[in-house]
């Protein structure tokens, strides 16, 4: 029999998950649990679906357990979203789990979890990662019918997060930083079609105006860079303009760290324009 798939994403850091992963590996010994994250930012509802949205179309179909959730043991809802792809998703009513679920497919189910038989004995009110989502996910994955978890809800009922755009203006696109990667890189709002509607066709080594505002105490800060296909596209140390591997414009440093360099954080607005 194929091993249940069972996917984990959190920004719990690095004790809490091997927590729940005992949680899960006492209810289905033999799951297969993938780690897709445990350091999404503290709190970010947002990157934590960015995140989920990343990873789980290249995922085996499977139960995905996301936790990123600063309304851990208030009114917000415990939920199982089951998409017609073949997987359920399990997490906080945060917004953390809806687009990564219509990526994958329609949704068909959405149920409160409310079983206190699929869950652990004590429900903390700060814990709910091993308390709750951890025992509901595992016992899914070993077979146990979604109706079981608790009540159906209408998935128009779901919270939703809003995401940023980028305004297409004559020779300027307006966007924002919507996610700083690991390596200093960030992400724009917006694609190249989008910039291109702004400023006209993108050939290699088309020079560029990017301006961050003057956001959350920072100054404003100008950049004369490039576009390039690659980061190797431009010498170590400089700056580009390029897609990144999901189609967003990024902006990056070659083996460099752009945001570290320019104090760049999730939320600044951008100005692109003709170099």
């Amino acid at each position: 029999m194929t091993r249940p798939v069972i996917t984990f994403a959190t920004d719990f850091g690095p004790s809490a998950p091997a927590v729940c992963r005992g949680v899960m590996f006492g209810i289905a010994p033999d799951a297969n649990i993938i780690d897709i994250s445990h350091q999404i930012p503290r709190y970010s509802i947002r990157d934590g679906a960015r995140t989920l949205v990343f990873a789980l179309p290249h995922m085996p179909v499977g139960v995905h357990v996301a936790v990123v959730d600063p309304g851990v043991g208030t009114a917000r809802r415990p939920v199982a979203i089951r998409v017609s792809r073949g997987d359920i998703l399990i997490g906080p009513d945060n917004g953390l789990l809806v687009a990564a679920a219509e990526l994958l497919g329609t949704i068909e189910e959405v149920r409160v979890l409310e079983n206190k038989e699929l869950m652990l004995p004590v429900i903390s009110s700060s814990f709910h990662g091993r308390d709750i989502f951890a025992p509901m996910a595992a016992h899914l994955a070993m077979g146990t019918p979604l109706a079981d978890v608790g009540p159906a809800i209408d998935p128009a009922t779901l919270v939703r997060l809003s995401w940023p755009t980028a305004t297409i203006r004559p020779g300027e696109l307006r966007s924002v930083i919507t996610s700083v990667l690991i390596f200093g890189n960030v992400t724009f709002a917006g694609t190249p079609a989008d910039l291109e509607a702004a400023i006209g066709p993108l050939s290699v080594g088309r020079r560029v105006h990017v301006e961050f505002t003057a956001h959350d105490g920072q100054a404003e800060t100008h950049e004369a860079t490039v576009w390039a296909e690659t980061f190797g596209g431009v010498p170590v140390g400089e700056s580009l303009l390029m897609a990144d591997s999901e189609g967003q414009l990024s902006f990056a440093d070659n083996q460099g760290n752009a945001a570290a360099r320019l104090g760049l954080a999730v939320d600044r607005p951008v100005r692109i324009r003709v170099g």
